[in-house]
């Protein structure tokens, strides 16, 4: 398995010998504990930044640069703490790679915000011609969010949807929308995993008795996958 500082190793100590992401790592980190510190999930008791460490995870998980990463931790800033003003700050803290994929990810920066299905509409017209790094940040961002509400459904019943601007059935169309988006756009290993996602969701979604009788959202996670 090699030994530490060994380049070649693959055991739980490998080490490259110096930091895998810098400062300006740490420093987003900080920033958008920070930023979101007084923010829950939705409907839940969970601090919102469980939802940036994750998203941050499956970025780098997905082969991300440091950006990218940073870009995954903020990306929810614009949208929910101070919209352009803390876009500005973001351009100066880290630079225009990472502010333009925040803004990118991001439905709004208004505020109020405008009704939900045209932003949801917007938004998915933009991610047509978005950049790999927009949908890799995206898609991880769709991903938690679909695995954290079918964990939920599957606790709680149809009472989840009620912490949402929008019911069951927008919701399924949004998510359905997004993963024909993913799959034909990238990246695709997340697409995949969130189509499996999404169709779990159809099926808690649907009444109790008629959960084992129709394989619409069997199918449609298997062709995803192949």
């Amino acid at each position: 398995m090699g030994s530490p500082g060994d380049p070649n190793a693959r055991g739980p100590w490998y080490d490259r010998g110096e930091p895998v992401l810098s400062r300006r790592f740490e420093q987003a980190l900080v920033y958008a504990a920070k930023l979101h510190a007084k923010q829950l999930r939705k409907g839940t008791p969970v601090p919102y930044v469980a939802h940036l460490l994750a998203v941050a995870g499956l970025v780098l998980e997905h082969g991300a640069t440091e950006d990218e990463t940073i870009a995954a931790l903020l990306h929810d800033a614009v949208e929910d703490q101070g919209g352009l003003r803390t876009l500005a700050a973001i351009r100066r803290r880290f630079g225009p790679a990472v502010a333009d994929i925040v803004l990118a990810c991001s439905d709004t920066a208004s505020d109020p915000k405008p009704p939900w299905r045209e932003r949801k509409e917007a938004y998915l017209s933009h991610l047509q011609g978005a950049s790999r790094s927009v949908l890799l940040v995206s898609a991880a961002d769709k991903l938690h969010n679909a695995r954290s509400t079918v964990a939920d459904l599957r606790v709680r019943g149809a009472a989840v949807w009620e912490r949402f601007r929008a019911g069951p059935a927008e919701q399924l169309w949004y998510y359905d929308a997004l993963v024909a988006t993913f799959l034909r756009l990238g990246p695709k290993p997340i697409a995949v995993e969130l189509s499996r996602v999404v169709a779990e969701m159809h099926a808690l979604s649907r009444p109790r008795a008629t959960r084992r009788s129709s394989p619409a959202t069997r199918r449609r996670a298997t062709r995803a996958s192949r």
